[in-house]
This record gives structure tokens, C-alpha cells and sequence, in this order.
């Protein structure tokens, strides 16, 4: 090599240097992506990414641009990209379970008789080894548990008040072996249907009823499609907030402690405003002329005797050597019910 040629290479070399070094000294941008809406006063999502974003852009240099409503795919479209590295941030809820099948275990019907006691789980060492062992699996850490709430049923045919009732109704469900197991456990159809398909379904009496959180209920007027709604509460959905932690690893310790603190008080957020949402929409569908009932305690425990043994025998079977995933959660919430 020539002088002049050894001299160029040196000049490249120090060149490329000092724009990487000027490309590290910027800062940063995050993206953050969730399918629900924007609105922090009614989105248990947008709250939790509202609160996220205001939290380290006060703190730190990063920048978090969010990408709500589903902006940037569904959430097995998002998760991927969080998996990629392309969108670091994403909160998901039923798609966890598809890259970290223990997390299935939230879902098993009747679990949790309130909210305060899925949270006790959730934040104490149950939730953090279930995150530890999904980030082992998938590579993304979870920042915070938000929530997606409470499921009920509604239908348009005659109240329920016990399992019995349930007979010959069917249900529209997720397009998910858990949810169909529950619903043939009570001795209703289950039929999966799109949520973009669910409306028209209603109202062409293609299935006779649905399940999902009271807010979302309210917020897309299914109650006004449906008579009837029953709260049984038996699934507690759960928001996962998610960082590719390859991403979080080449942050500073003091950015990666403000995104700690953030994903906690953002999921807490999402819970706040979820609980806002589903007292608000309760209290309105009543007005607007639902008929709700709330079982009894006895009538609950034979919804939970009917719904739970297939539910577990079905994922006993899928979870394979992580079946103990359910064993853990039952002794969790044994131990946080026995707290309240």
C-alpha cells in the first residue's frame, strides 16, 4: 500500500470513527407501538404509552414516538417487530402467549376474584419470574403488567345466572383453544369470529352472544347489539409492556432504571384507567337499558367448576415440561387471596 492510499485509509477509518461517535452522541428515538386507541382518558394502551413517553423524554435524552390504534399491524405483527429490533416499545395483551406459551396460564378461567388480587400476582414473584423465563424465551423483557380487564358475557336471548343457562347459546370467541375450551366447558357453543366481523354476526343472530370487557363493550357499542350481560368476570386479560432487550442493553444504567420505572407506573396507568373505564361503562349500559346481573358466590364457584378442568387439562397438555407454569400461578393466588 502506497502512502497516499494508507494515508486515505487512515483519513476513512477516523471518518467513519467520528460519525459513529456523533451518531451515539444523538439521542436516541423509540418507537412505541399498541392497537388500541390514542386517547389516554379512555385507552388503557394509550394511557400507559402517554405516561411511558412523558416519563423518559422528562428524564432522559431518548425520544419515544408512539404508534397507536394498530398503526403498525396487529399485535402478532408487532410483537415480530419488537422481536427484529424495528418498534423497541410494544404492549400486547392475548398475543403473549403465542411466543411465551406459560403466559397462557393469566388466562385460565376463574383464576382471579378481583382485580386487587391479579395485581398482588402480577407485581410480586410470580410475575417476576414469569417475565424472567419469557425473556428467555422470546428476548423481549417486560418493562410492566397494564391490564386488559375483566371478561363477561353478554348475549341477546335470556339472562344467565348459572352455567345451565348457557346451554344452546352460542358465543363468539377469540380464535384461541383456551377460549374454546372454557365456553364448550359451560355447555355453550364457541364459534370464532373476527372482532371486524362481530357486529354483523350480532345482529344477523350468527351467534347469539359475545365476551369481552365491560369498556369495550360500552366503547363499541355491542350493548346496544345485545340484552343481557352477565358479570362472571372470568378471564382477567393482561397488557405485557415489552422491550427487545438487546435494545435495552445498550442503553446507560441510568436509562435502562427511568424505562424500568416507566414500564411499572405505565401498566399501573393502563390499570387506573381501565378500572375508570369499566365502572363508567357499567353504570352507562344499565342506563341505556342492559339488564346486568352479577352471580352469586355459589352460582360463580359452578361456573368455575364446569369452566376450569378442561381449560387446565387442555393446557396441561400444550404447555408440556412448562406445565408447572400452572401450579405456580394456582399456589400464587392461593397465597394472595389468603392476603386480602
Amino acid at each position: 500500500m502506497t502512502f497516499r492510499a494508507a494515508k486515505l485509509a487512515f483519513l476513512g477509518t477516523a471518518l467513519a470513527v467520528g460519525i459513529a461517535s456523533v451518531a451515539q452522541a444523538q439521542p436516541q428515538t423509540i418507537r412505541f407501538g399498541h392497537v388500541d386507541p390514542d386517547n389516554w382518558q379512555s385507552s388503557k394502551k394509550g394511557a400507559a404509552a402517554r405516561i411511558f413517553k412523558n416519563i423518559v423524554e422528562a428524564e432522559t435524552d431518548l425520544t419515544v414516538e408512539l404508534f397507536p390504534a394498530g398503526s403498525l399491524g396487529d399485535e402478532d405483527e408487532m410483537i415480530q417487530q419488537a422481536i427484529d429490533g424495528m418498534t423497541p416499545v410494544v404492549m400486547v395483551s392475548g398475543a403473549m402467549s403465542k411466543i411465551c406459551p406459560a403466559a397462557g396460564v393469566l388466562d385460565i378461567p376463574y383464576m382471579f376474584e378481583s382485580p386487587v388480587v391479579a395485581w398482588e400476582v402480577l407485581d410480586g414473584e410470580f410475575g417476576e419470574a414469569l417475565a424472567q423465563h419469557c425473556l428467555e424465551q422470546t428476548g423481549l423483557r417486560t418493562l410492566g403488567y397494564g391490564e386488559t380487564g375483566f371478561r363477561h358475557f353478554t348475549n341477546s336471548d335470556h339472562e344467565i345466572r348459572t352455567p345451565e343457562d348457557m346451554e344452546g347459546l352460542k358465543f363468539r370467541v377469540q380464535d384461541i383453544p383456551l377460549y374454546v375450551e372454557m365456553v364448550k366447558g359451560l355447555g355453550a357453543e364457541p364459534t370464532p369470529i373476527a372482532w371486524s366481523e362481530l357486529p354483523t354476526a350480532l345482529s344477523t343472530g350468527v351467534v347469539d352472544g359475545q365476551e369481552n370487557p365491560v369498556g369495550t363493550i360500552y366503547n363499541n357499542n355491542l350493548h346496544e347489539l345485545q340484552d343481557y350481560m352477565t358479570l362472571d368476570g372470568h378471564v382477567y386479560g393482561t397488557d405485557f409492556l415489552l422491550i427487545n432487550d438487546q435494545f435495552f442493553n445498550q442503553l446507560s444504567e441510568q436509562e435502562q432504571q427511568v424505562l424500568e420505572r416507566a414500564g411499572e407506573i405505565a401498566g399501573n396507568m393502563g390499570r387506573a384507567i381501565q378500572q375508570f373505564t369499566t365502572a363508567e361503562g357499567l353504570k352507562a349500559v344499565q342506563e341505556e337499558g342492559m339488564q346486568v346481573y352479577r352471580p352469586k358466590p355459589e352460582e360463580l364457584a359452578a361456573f368455575r367448576e364446569q369452566a376450569q378442568p378442561p381449560v387446565i387439562e387442555w393446557l396441561r397438555d400444550d404447555l408440556g415440561d412448562d406445565a408447572a407454569w400452572v401450579d405456580r400461578l394456582q399456589e400464587a393466588v392461593a397465597a394472595a387471596t389468603a392476603d386480602e
